[in-house]
């Protein structure tokens, strides 16, 4: 009798941290795995779409453009580099303005269209240079500065794209479980197993089977068999628009580590007053959503 009560009483507690709500905080629908098909089947078909792509990029570069090895590689790592500083303004965006949910949607286009524009170099003969018949004389032509600008605003497009995608896509898949609850903390450890299968599968694939097309057989349906995978891409994620939890943008941690900074300097010469942790930090209600660490007088 006491195990059966005991059992009803955890299912009811599950059930009230399943749906937590306050006064300031809406009540939240967890949806858990039914959202996961959406948002790792959208991971899935970008990462195959950008790795398929990139990963073939320098020999593209030097074989279809006519660029010098070290212009290529000039070109990949200026564009390796603004993608890596692009995830700090793509963070600090979606975390101060846009939210989770618009940022993904948003790049995975870009990303969609960044691609796309760099098949059409290899499938439209205007795009790119003649093929080069001698490339060991030296005398191969270049490309234009309108082909070159049309490859470069499909690289530019791509940053954007993975500016948006890499700081949010292991966020927003793990917003849809509740942490308050056992069932929601083995969900998100689960999609984690899941998301870097997938990773791991999408290298695999992309760095074997979209290379050896491209090499063997055509640029342009190697190159078109990414961009038509970031297409559906994009539609499995908008598909499932109606299932996500879509935390709202509160403020980036930038700002307020930026804003620590400032009013310490500012107030460096004041005298601390006798009890902290009731006069400095906000009231956490109990049964809010969101946790803090509790104040303590430790470094």
């Amino acid at each position: 009798m006491d195990d059966r009560m005991n059992k009803s009483d955890k299912d009811e507690m599950e059930k009230e941290k399943a749906t937590v709500a306050t006064d300031d905080e809406p009540e939240i629908n967890y949806r858990g795995w039914k959202a996961m098909p959406f948002i790792i089947g959208n991971e899935t078909f970008e990462k195959l779409g950008a790795i398929g792509t990139l990963a073939n990029l320098l020999i593209y570069l030097t074989t279809v453009f006519n660029l010098k090895s070290i212009t290529a590689a000039t070109m990949i790592n200026i564009f390796n580099g603004t993608t890596n500083f692009g995830t700090l303004v793509g963070a600090f965006l979606c975390d101060t303005y846009f939210g989770r949910y618009k940022t993904l949607g948003f790049a995975t286009a870009a990303s969609f269209l960044g691609l796309q524009a760099i098949q059409l170099t290899a499938a439209i003969p205007e795009l790119h240079p003649h093929r080069c018949a001698a490339k060991e004389s030296g005398e191969c032509e270049g490309p234009t500065a309108g082909q070159l600008a049309f490859l470069l605003m499909g690289l530019g497009l791509m940053i954007v794209g993975a500016g948006g995608v890499r700081p949010c896509n292991l966020a927003f898949g793990v917003d849809q479980f509740n942490p308050k609850t056992e069932a929601g903390k083995r969900g998100i450890d689960s999609f984690f197993n899941w998301y870097f299968f997938t990773f791991t599968f999408a290298q695999m694939v992309s760095l074997t089977l979209i290379v050896y097309i491209q090499s063997n057989v055509s640029w342009a349906i190697g190159l078109g068999i990414p961009a038509t995978l970031m297409f559906i891409a994009c539609v499995v994620y908008f598909v499932g628009s109606k299932i996500y939890v879509k935390v709202k943008a509160t403020g980036s941690p930038m700002t307020s580590v930026a804003q620590v900074i400032v009013v310490a300097i500012k107030k460096r010469k004041l005298k601390p007053v006798e009890q902290p942790w009731l006069s400095l930090f906000k009231y956490i209600p109990p049964n809010s959503i969101n946790s803090k660490l509790p104040y303590t007088d430790q470094f």
